[in-house]
């Protein structure tokens, strides 16, 4: 197999790369490199996708693309120049209306700095490879966890739970919440080039009420923490922020307003060959990794807060 990565250097495009070359696939990666190196066997052609392909690009004889880029001008000069391989675009979840049974309007022009763009754009560029592309297949992912992440998401679990005592669980036990290990989802892009998949596909996790979710990161890390589990609206009064960043509890997103962004059916992915890895697992191996949330200090403040208020009702 010659696969062709649009990317390689970071996360989800760098672990695709890294898979394919332990298949014996010869693989390039198309990208810059400011991000850093591509990976150990693969062959780097640098290319700035401001600018049109280079011409090694255009000349080669790609079994399968594998492209995660987000803005239309980027995915409309890549498909020109590589229309005869078999696509496997990286899309989003971002790209469903609220209650997830249409996508939003597409926005074709590049809007890098707004983040409402997102979505609205990733739904150009699926037009722009079903549209183009001899054959292909459109993956939604929902939240990518695992090594190499660098938002902190999901690392944030592993490492508080390693900590012990007491943890402030957000919003309900029965939550339910959906990650997929950016390693089975790699490995399923290179199976879906290789068989040449078509199709749209959403590739998710399996839904897990969040107690279960986290009593299994408790269990990939051996912690014995206590879950003391404060509700949604106490949380949105104190000002803290949902699901990434710093200041916020990860995973956590107010319901039921959410409740469609962690809905979604892993079973059609999961039928052409999408294998999930216990939870566990991906907690153990994300242990000592990037984590970003709430601060130990502020999650005591809250949790003597949420004590404070129950000691008063």
């Amino acid at each position: 197999m010659r696969l062709l990565v649009l990317g390689g250097t970071r996360f989800l495009s760098r672990a695709v790369a890294e898979r394919a070359v332990a298949r014996g696939w010869d693989v390039t990666c198309a990208c810059r490199g400011s991000s850093g190196p591509v990976p150990a066997g693969v062959t780097h052609l640098a290319w700035d996708r401001s600018l049109d392909a280079p011409p090694t690009m255009l000349e080669g004889e790609w079994d399968a693309v594998v492209d995660v880029a987000r803005l239309p001008s980027h995915v409309r000069r890549a498909v020109v120049a590589v229309p005869d391989a078999h696509w496997v675009f990286v899309s989003t979840i971002n790209v469903y209306a609220d209650d997830a049974s249409s996508t939003v309007e597409p926005i074709t022009t590049d809007l890098a700095e707004d983040p409402e763009a997102y979505g609205p754009m990733k739904v150009a560029c699926e037009q722009l490879v079903t549209g183009g592309a001899r054959s292909s297949m459109i993956v939604r992912p929902g939240l990518i966890v695992g090594p190499g992440d660098e938002s902190g998401r999901f690392s944030y679990w592993p490492d508080r739970l390693a900590r012990g005592g007491e943890v402030l669980a957000p919003g309900s036990p029965d939550d339910v919440v959906q990650v997929i290990d950016v390693r089975d989802l790699a490995s399923w892009l290179l199976d879906a080039g290789e068989a040449r998949t078509t199709g749209v596909l959403d590739a998710v996790g399996s839904p897990l009420p969040l107690g279960e979710l986290l009593t299994q990161v408790a269990a990939g890390v051996g912690s014995e923490a206590t879950f003391t589990w404060v509700d949604s609206e106490f949380l949105t009064g104190q000002d803290v922020q949902p699901w990434a960043g710093e200041g916020s509890i990860p995973l956590w997103l107010p319901r039921p307003e959410h409740d469609a962004m962690m809905s979604h059916d892993a079973g059609p992915a999961i039928a052409v060959g999408l294998r999930l890895r216990p939870v566990a697992e991906t907690a153990r191996d994300t242990l000592g990794e990037t984590a970003i949330g709430i601060t130990a200090r502020r999650e005591s403040e809250l949790l003597a807060a949420w004590h404070a208020l129950e000691v008063a009702k």
